[in-house]
């Protein structure tokens, strides 16, 4: 990666768009999104401040007409058909964007009637799925969270299994089940089977849980039969979201061998809607855990490719209280994205513009980090008080799950912005 043509990522930079203080949306950020308003159909936009700047209308006003887009790259329903010129022009792309919203450059502030046109308050917008998803990974990465389960339904002493620190563990979801941040999940129904009983029951999931993600979206990668390095992978990556892999755990329990995950997985997976780029995300590079026993070459990787950012979740009950129930970090991951993408790739898998690749559940080393109900609760033995007097061992009908995220240093804020999604009884 040729990080000088970052430009988009000056800690210096300022917009002559009001930035509210703690943003999530600086300039350096500019991640890309879905919306539409009253007046505008679905469209690309880019968040700066508590506004989205509309490519569409940017374009047709002659403001991107340097660069090798079309116009149906932003006046379109999602992001893939923009995403389609790959690393470099997306690179340039921001990096324009960045020079239209700097202080220190009128181009596009001069013209009220045009800044009218441009740019929609995010209060006023609604956001849409971003992306066009092909097929969905989803990985099981996190070292903590893998042990913590290992423990719980296994013994400390074997909570790993025998793969599981020589390959990135995944299993390959349902993309079509995937929504975005402010649909509403329904709760599930499937088989369980309690411990004392000798036969199933059929009925809604009683376990329904969170699990804290992140995951990354896809360039077109190489063709059916070719892998991609870890040294390659950065530039097959477009950029970053926050992810909710809904479980429902007893339903898991009972179907999950031999074959991994299904119903309890597929009924509904969340995504927050800004996509924010691999390269906005370049200064919160940060070292990894140490991988031991050493993993096979084509793992290996040189420099920084975990990355630095913080996340919580929040669960609000009815009434409308709030509650932080753990605080983790993305850096916690045992394998990175690199290593993830390397794996998935090596036997010759081809990789498609829009793939969704999800980082597994991101659990820290302390309980306070712990990225899932499952982990929290201690597999319902140590129930989380909330602020109305209730207890909560998994997630309940009406209560809704807020994700956030951000990498932060000196100079500014990259965020996320949330991603919510509130319960409802089974049909």
């Amino acid at each position: 990666m040729v990080k000088e043509k970052l430009s988009a990522n000056n800690p210096t930079l300022k917009s002559w768009v009001e930035v509210p203080e703690n943003s999530d949306f600086p300039i350096q950020n500019l991640p890309f999104g879905v919306f539409s308003t009253k007046t505008k159909s679905k469209r690309v936009g880019v968040a700066i401040g508590s506004q989205i700047l509309d490519l569409a209308n940017l374009y047709e006003l002659g403001y991107l007409g340097s660069l090798s887009f079309c116009e149906h790259c932003f006046n379109n329903e999602f992001l893939n058909r923009m995403m389609g010129h790959g690393k470099i022009e997306i690179r340039e792309l921001r990096n324009r964007i960045s020079e239209l919203l700097n202080i220190s450059n009128d181009e596009l502030f001069k013209d009220k009637k045009h800044l009218e046109i441009v740019l929609d308050l995010q209060s006023s917008a609604t956001m849409h799925l971003p992306i066009k998803i092909g097929d969905y990974t989803d990985f099981y990465s996190s070292e903590q969270h893998a042990f913590n389960v290992g423990s719980m339904f296994r013994d400390p002493n074997n909570a790993l299994l025998p793969n599981w620190k020589h390959i990135p563990v995944a299993y390959h979801g349902r993309s079509s089940s995937i929504i975005p941040s402010g649909q509403d999940v329904i709760r599930p129904k499937g088989q369980q089977k309690q411990d004392e009983s000798e036969n199933p029951i059929f009925g809604a999931s009683k376990l329904l849980d969170f699990e804290l993600e992140m995951g990354f979206l896809t360039f077109d990668g190489k063709p059916l039969g070719e892998q991609i390095s870890t040294e390659e992978a950065d530039e097959f990556i477009f950029g970053m979201c926050l992810f909710n892999d809904w479980s429902a755990r007893d339903i898991q329990k009972w179907e999950y061998i031999p074959l991994g995950p299904f119903l309890a997985k597929n009924f509904a997976s969340s995504m927050s809607c800004w996509i924010v780029t691999l390269d906005a995300l370049e200064p919160f590079r940060t070292l990894g855990p140490v991988q031991n026993p050493k993993v096979l070459p084509y793992l290996q990787y040189r420099n920084d490719k975990h990355l630095n950012i913080d996340l919580s979740v929040s669960i609000k009950i009815p009434n409308g209280e709030e509650k932080v129930v753990t605080e983790s970090n993305y850096k916690h991951m045992y394998w990175n994205m690199n290593q993830q993408l390397a794996h998935h790739s090596v036997n010759g898998c081809n990789i498609n513009c829009g793939d969704l690749l999800a980082s597994g559940t991101i659990s820290g080393p302390q309980k306070g980090s712990f990225g899932s109900m499952l982990e929290i609760s201690w597999r319902g033995t140590q129930p989380v008080s909330m602020p109305d007097g209730s207890e909560r061992k998994f997630i309940n009908d009406g209560d809704t799950v807020i994700f956030r995220g951000a990498a932060t240093n000196g100079n500014y804020k990259v965020g996320f912005g949330e991603l919510v999604s509130k319960v409802l009884p089974a049909k």
